[in-house]
């Protein structure tokens, strides 16, 4: 969605979007209010030449709350193309791994992305079910020295789904969805990367598309069309996907197996999607879960603290560590989310704290009580 001029004119200046910011809780110099300000009057130029275009989260917590609907994070991604044209750049995290691993998939190279599925489940190559399994086989080759291992989300995901019946269409063509490339303002391989995943899954044959990433999900849901045009399919987040699955199924969870969790809600799946209710209806299929709420959840849910790899800072880290004390104050033993980067930023703080707190990806949460 593109930003008017004119919704930028409807700013109030009542600083909801500032005082929501959990940037500006850590980094006082940040604020909403004051950047879209600073544009009225500068015509730009300060904004492209500042790092405070690229220390958004683009989390939506100041556009949720916005009393005029502003969209803060598309303002920001509007000037992060113009900021990369004047020289000003972000700073990758991660030497800029990911950054080379999407540029690389707009190429046609050959890859081997689902040999994970040989002893993980059954798929198809042709059906009407597409798993969209989104970066993690990447993921996974970067994050083991965190103990973590990133091919387990889609493993479960897939032994849940031939679980409820379904036998998905995982491809070795399947491509970056673009997310970060959009939000850090490189447009072009943005829709390079729409365009083959659309026709990928077209060739598939497959009617409805399921995301276990809420970014993957966000991102075509809210943006794909711009380039593509219309989609062909039904796209749909597995969380939904499951929890009206369960309940027509004979599915079953061993008595006694569940404990005291908390949920922790990504940013793209809740406040970008609006799915708040659906993970939750999961963990309580599993018997005797005692989901205990932290005080910011929901639509107030606070970010992990980085998008679209970059900008991880000692900011990012106050943020990550905050959160993982809310979750321990609710007495939960089990931090439980349903996103890749969630997952991966969350353990990485709690390596550095003395949190006693298990940190589970909610696929796997549900996986090991069948």
């Amino acid at each position: 969605m593109q930003l008017t001029k004119q919704q930028i004119d409807y700013c109030m200046e009542c600083g909801v979007c500032t005082g929501s910011c959990p940037i500006s809780y850590e980094r006082s110099r940040f604020s909403p209010r004051q950047m879209i300000k600073r544009t009225l009057v500068d015509l730009e130029s300060d904004i492209l030449r500042s790092d405070d275009v690229w220390a958004c989260l683009s989390c939506s917590r100041c556009s949720d709350r916005c009393p005029v609907a502003i969209d803060f994070p598309e303002f920001i991604r509007s000037h992060r193309k113009k900021a990369i044209e004047v020289g000003n750049l972000a700073r990758n995290s991660h030497h800029g791994i990911f950054q080379t691993v999407t540029s690389l998939q707009a190429k046609d190279r050959k890859q081997n992305r689902i040999a994970w599925t040989k002893e993980a489940g059954v798929v198809r190559e042709q059906g009407d079910y597409f798993y969209f399994v989104g970066c993690a086989p990447y993921h996974n080759a970067v994050f083991d020295y965190l103990g973590l291992n990133m091919l387990d989300t889609p493993r479960n995901i897939l032994k849940i789904l031939n679980k409820v019946g379904i036998e998905p269409v995982v491809s070795n063509d399947e491509r970056c969805c673009g997310h970060d490339a959009f939000w850090g303002g490189q447009e072009e391989l943005f829709a390079t990367l729409a365009k083959k995943n659309v026709e990928t899954i077209k060739a598939s044959g497959a009617k409805t598309v399921i995301f276990g990433c809420p970014e993957g999900y966000s991102n075509f849901r809210e943006n794909y069309a711009e380039v593509v045009g219309e989609l062909p399919f039904e796209v749909i987040h597995i969380s939904q996907f499951l929890a009206e699955k369960f309940k027509e199924s004979d599915i079953s969870f061993t008595q006694g197996t569940g404990g005291v969790v908390t949920f922790h809600d990504p940013c793209r799946l809740g406040r970008r999607s609006g799915i708040y209710e659906e993970p939750r209806e999961l963990l309580r299929f599993v018997p005797d879960t005692d989901l205990r709420e932290m005080g910011n959840n929901r639509e107030n849910a606070v970010c992990c603290g980085t998008t679209a790899w970059m900008e991880c800072s000692s900011c990012s880290k106050t943020m990550q560590i905050k959160r993982l004390m809310e979750a321990g104050e609710t007495g939960a033993r089990t931090l439980v989310t349903a996103c890749p980067k969630c997952e991966i930023h969350l353990t990485c703080a709690k390596a550095n704290t003395d949190v006693d707190l298990e940190i589970k990806d909610l696929y796997a949460y549900l996986a090991e009580k069948l």
